[in-house]
């Protein structure tokens, strides 16, 4: 049986990721969901269950790997004691492995050992509903070392999400399909940095893998 997000009052529900998820949250136009995904899934939640009082929180970080997660995992996700957590990282460990910041990159044992600390120290203090997202990359070319590398990261995230009994959001296997017929240059002009429209694909990505109960 698919698992669902149980959604009920009073809830608090953050989202915590890098410039995806950041989304220009701390600029004065876009306070404090930021113009992205976030946005989206946020205020279609606050429209349709008003009376549920969601207190929906966005502290995506423009830059980040899962390292800067780890050094700002206390203030940032568990002093918001949430109900729900949703986690999409991953593009950076990868992208800096390709573009001369060797130092700030995040190889595949360090990030995995460290998406699963986080995880662990989530759970062992809150019962807390998950929703990890795959991190991407809008990309049709199967040889760019990214886009290859990436794989390996997604392919432990999926194996967390079955571990930690999460929901996930597969993104860039969706991505895969769509991209055929969509070309990149119409999602991103950096392969990395969804247009608006695209923030608002994924957030139905998101309403869907999640299919929520209300209680």
């Amino acid at each position: 049986m698919k698992q669902m997000l149980n959604l009920t009052s009073n809830q608090t529900i953050v989202f915590i990721g890098d410039s995806t998820t950041d989304a220009g949250r701390l600029e004065k136009a876009y306070k404090p969901l930021g113009y992205g995904y976030v946005h989206f899934v946020a205020n279609w939640l606050l429209a349709k269950y008003p009376e549920l009082n969601l207190n929906i929180i966005n502290t995506g970080v423009s830059g980040n790997t899962i390292r800067d997660l780890k050094r700002r995992w206390e203030k940032d996700c568990l002093n918001h004691k949430p109900k729900i957590l949703s986690v999409m990282i991953g593009i950076n460990d990868v992208c800096r492995q390709y573009n001369n910041r060797p130092d700030d990159a995040v190889l595949h044992d360090e990030y995995e050992l460290t998406y699963k600390q986080l995880l662990s120290q989530l759970k062992e203090n809150f019962n807390c509903q998950l929703v990890l997202m795959e991190p991407f990359l809008l990309c049709d070319n199967k040889e760019n070392p990214v886009y290859n590398t990436l794989k390996d990261y997604i392919d432990t995230l999926d194996g967390l999400a079955k571990q930690f009994d999460a929901i996930l959001v597969p993104l860039q296997k969706i991505i895969d399909k769509k991209i055929i017929t969509i070309s990149p240059q119409l999602w991103s002009d950096d392969m990395v940095h969804p247009f608006l429209w695209a923030h608002a694909w994924i957030a139905q990505r998101w309403l869907e893998a999640t299919e929520y109960l209300v209680e």
